[in-house]
């Protein structure tokens, strides 16, 4: 088991994308704590709430994992979309809340825990909106933006005790909706997303033996979407 004896926080750990790695580093031999705003049971999992755009929930939360921690997977994060001009300004600040904030106060607090550990990782979990848009994306985009500059500004100042990087997925299929043949057509791999393709990264990400060598980049895993060249015929 790869991560036998291991500390592992997940956020965002009771649905979709962090749940499934919350289960793939449990499945390891991990003990794996998550924190969510509504803390769903997952098998395996210390489950915990926790708001992560809040300081003091996320202080107090991790002040029930030390003394050390080896991986920190910042993966909570909400997408609200509207028009620019009418969307209210409340919702593009409780995005970038989540998304960014949680992100940066996460990983400032669990700094002295994972520089305890040692050959510790955070891996963050931005979105391939980071590179490309749709229109009235404005707040999830900036957000995912702002973590890809946050991996990069952390992974030098957590260097060398802590690497830091980024899994950007494009369409993952987090609640096992009705997909059409052509959705999966359009993807170079043949197939939409699922989340236990984002868990393989994590834990490529997070094990020092695979990865020890990789900090402060950006993992694409969008079954190649942003790299299809599209024209309208």
């Amino acid at each position: 088991m790869r991560f036998a004896d291991k500390v592992v926080v997940v956020t965002g750990a009771a649905r979709g994308i962090g749940r499934a790695t919350a289960l793939a580093f449990a499945a390891e031999g991990a003990r794996v704590l998550g924190a969510d705003v509504d803390p769903l049971p997952v098998d395996g999992v210390e489950m915990h709430r926790c708001d992560v755009a809040d300081e003091e929930q996320v202080r107090g939360f991790l002040n029930q994992v030390g003394p050390v921690l080896h991986v920190l997977v910042n993966n909570a994060g909400i997408s609200q979309f509207g028009p620019l001009e009418s969307t209210p300004v409340a919702q593009f600040d409780r995005v970038i809340a989540v998304n960014l904030r949680g992100t940066y106060l996460m990983s400032r607090y669990a700094a002295p825990l994972l520089r305890a550990a040692g050959q510790a990782a955070i891996v963050n979990i931005a979105s391939t909106r980071a590179l490309m848009s749709e229109p009235n994306t404005e707040a999830y985009s900036a957000s995912k933006g702002g973590i890809l500059a946050l991996t990069h500004a952390l992974a030098m100042t957590l260097g060398p005790a802590v690497r830091v990087n980024a899994i950007l997925p494009g369409w993952i299929d987090v609640v096992g909706e009705e997909l059409r043949p052509e959705d999966h057509a359009q993807h170079p791999v043949g197939r939409v997303g699922r989340p236990e393709d984002i868990a393989a990264a994590a834990l490529f990400l997070a094990d020092p033996l695979q990865s020890g060598f990789i900090t402060g980049q950006q993992l694409v895993v969008d079954g190649g979407m942003t790299r299809k060249m599209i024209y309208i015929e």
